[in-house]
């Protein structure tokens, strides 16, 4: 587990890190156990490299695969439209907004 993770969405701050071929900064809003068993974070991409080509919008993250992490001191404004805080990509949630 990253508490890390979960102080950024309690403080509601951007979190910046490098994830599958490039940096990416988010707005995390939950942390959790995915259905398949691994580490997850779903948040809202703001800016950043995409695999996708879609820099911006909801994502769901595999915390495993992150690295550099970043807490910013940039803070965001509440939840994002269309936030579902019982995310059904998760078993557990550890924390979110």
């Amino acid at each position: 587990m990253r508490p890390e993770l979960c102080d950024a969405i309690h403080s509601q701050q951007l979190v910046f890190f490098y994830y599958r071929g490039g940096f990416r900064a988010v707005e995390p809003h939950c942390y959790g156990i995915s259905t398949a068993g691994n580490e997850v974070l779903r948040a809202y991409q703001v800016e950043g490299y995409s695999e996708s080509g879609e820099p911006i919008g909801w994502k769901l993250f595999r915390v495993s695969e992150i690295s550099s992490l970043t807490i910013m001191a940039e803070q965001f404004v509440g939840p994002r439209p269309e936030y579902n805080p019982d995310d059904s990509a998760m078993q557990t949630i550890f924390c979110c907004l």
